[in-house]
């Protein structure tokens, strides 16, 4: 079977879906929105499809079978819940909305319009975070006893539009961009909820009303510690997460790979080659729409992810540990 696809946001991630789309047989993109209607216009020429800069009018002309949400993060509630309401399943770009709140009114619009919905936490597609959750479960190092994650970018840089600096259209700063990329990771490895956050934040940017730094504690509901730590000021970039075992420790490299270590010295593992995540993505929403189960990153695990990173920043404010209640389980786990 084929799918029409709608894509809803002209940004740089809509182009990477578009070109993913190229790889999958059972997707055929129909159309674009987005508001720039020079851009619109510009993607529509490039990919063979046709523009729109109202994603309404889109979605009611052309009846699209999938839509993808790729708007600002203050958008995406909005979005999702039209879509579903039109009988469109949906991949919401990450976060899955600015709040735990807005997270149940799309959740309630889902269930209520029978379709599916996949958020791109891409984290569960890259090879080798893939193969570092085979090692995990193996038992080959021992007990999984701790996690670091470490991620330095220069955030505040001058290409970056201007929402992602305004709280009130982004939710946050480098810790709701990127850091709901790390908490995810080890809410997935882990394999287990969240339970327990303590946080740290700055907020000295150049730009903006966001926070520029961070450091998380995190326990998840079997005990498992985390430490994550952000930082999008200057200095060298860095994104690599550490696995510490009762055998041995592990290096997590995104893009580059996985290196474990018994005695001193890190030996590379051999990481099988897979399809690009966003193909590996639109594969599990197929068979998400096409069997009925839900996908990898369900709209329920990727509330836990919102609470997560609204923990945080009650943290940072309130200067304590939030323990977190209660956790909308992923039916997949």
């Amino acid at each position: 079977m084929t799918y029409r696809v709608a894509v809803i946001g002209g940004g740089g991630i809509a182009v990477k879906h578009l070109q993913a789309m190229k790889s999958t047989r059972e997707l055929e993109p129909v159309a674009l929105a987005e508001i720039d209607e020079g851009r619109a216009g510009q993607l529509a020429q490039q990919f063979g499809i046709r523009a729109y800069t109202d994603y309404r009018e889109m979605v009611k002309q052309e009846r699209p079978d999938i839509t993808i949400v790729t708007l600002p993060h203050f958008l995406h509630k909005d979005a999702a819940v039209f879509c579903a309401r039109e009988g469109c399943h949906v991949l919401l770009e990450k976060p899955m909305a600015m709040s735990v709140s807005e997270c149940d009114d799309i959740i309630e619009a889902i269930e209520a319009s029978g379709v599916q919905l996949l958020v791109g936490h891409t984290q569960h597609y890259f090879p080798e975070n893939q193969k570092a959750k085979e090692l995990i479960e193996s038992g080959e190092l021992g007990r999984l006893v701790m996690i670091n994650d470490i991620r330095h970018v220069p955030y505040f840089r001058p290409d970056r539009p201007a929402w992602f600096f305004e709280k009130a259209k982004a939710g946050g700063g480098i810790l709701t961009n990127l850091g709901s990329h790390s908490i995810d990771k080890f809410r997935w490895l882990g394999g287990s909820p969240v339970t327990g956050v303590r946080a740290s934040v700055s907020y000295f940017g150049n730009r903006g009303d966001i926070e520029g730094s961070g450091i998380i504690f995190l326990e998840n509901a079997d005990g498992l510690p985390a430490t994550i730590s952000q930082s999008g000021y200057g200095g060298v970039s860095k994104n690599e997460t550490e696995l510490i075992f009762t055998g041995g420790m592990a290096k997590l490299v995104i893009g580059q790979g996985l290196w474990i270590s018994r005695d001193g010295a890190f030996v590379p593992v051999p990481v099988e080659a897979v399809a690009e995540p966003f193909v590996l993505q639109f594969r599990d929403l197929i068979t998400s729409i096409e069997t009925g189960r839900q996908p990898e990153c369900s709209m329920y695990y990727s509330r836990e992810i919102v609470e997560v990173v609204e923990a945080v920043y009650q943290s940072h404010e309130q200067k304590r540990e939030i323990v977190l209640a209660s956790s909308i389980g992923s039916p997949a786990d």
